[in-house]
């Protein structure tokens, strides 16, 4: 007797359904999907845990930013490819900015949509090092442009040079000409995000306009005793 991983479809990812001639797909298939979402996420095992409810309220701040980032993963299918399609956590270190955008990535990819994960200092550290290379350059920065949704960490962190403002302008104008969703974590304000570059800046305001959510104030510090919330 065959032997099957999935014996719904036998092991096809879909069943065929005779009395409408239709095709669904399996449960399986789904699994698998999801799976290799989050081999290519960049994201780690330890992040991949990270959701809304293990993120604390104790102050306004998150409050309305959990708000503002569970709203956004349930209407995320009707706002994706919309000039105002992402969302944007600023300003305090230690607020839980990291933690709700990975809470919105894990969450995102629970549903089959593809999150790639941009540590912004490790990241354009990697790319300044092959910007001779015009072939390995355009193979990293291009799968920064293309991801269905982008997670850039800690944007602008440490000491920023004129080759950082312009890989981010070229990864960023892609995606807002694109329509292309980003989820961003700064410890920049608004107004600091025009001074990284007016270019970048105005373009990322514009592209998380209504999702923008500012950390301001030592309550907001967890390192300080302002909460637990640990990213």
């Amino acid at each position: 007797m065959d032997l099957y991983e999935c014996e719904k479809c036998k092991d096809r990812g879909y069943i065929y359904h005779s009395e409408t001639n239709s095709c669904e797909i399996c449960e399986c298939e789904e699994r698998k999907i999801y799976e290799r979402i989050l081999e290519k996420s960049g994201i780690s095992e330890q992040f991949r845990k990270k959701g809304f409810k293990e993120f604390e309220t104790k102050t306004e701040f998150q409050k309305t930013a959990k708000t503002i980032a569970i709203d956004f993963v349930k209407n995320f299918k009707d706002i994706e490819n919309t000039r105002n399609s992402s969302i944007a956590f600023l300003g305090n270190c230690g607020a839980g900015k990291t933690h709700l955008s990975i809470a919105i990535a894990n969450n995102l990819m629970a549903k089959n949509i593809g999150v790639l994960y941009m540590p912004y200092r490790e990241c354009i550290t990697r790319i300044k090092q092959v910007i001779i290379d015009d072939i390995e350059y355009n193979r990293i920065v291009n799968k920064y442009k293309n991801a269905r949704v982008l997670l850039i960490d800690d944007f602008a962190k440490g000491k920023i040079t004129e080759s950082d403002i312009n890989i981010m302008f070229e990864i960023i104008n892609y995606r807002y000409l694109n329509q292309k969703t980003i989820i961003l974590s700064s410890e920049l304000t608004q107004d600091r995000l025009l001074d990284f570059d007016e270019a970048v800046g105005s373009r990322i305001i514009e592209m998380c306009r209504g999702r923008i959510v500012e950390a301001l104030g030592i309550e907001n510090n967890y390192r300080l005793g302002g909460n637990k919330n640990e990213i």
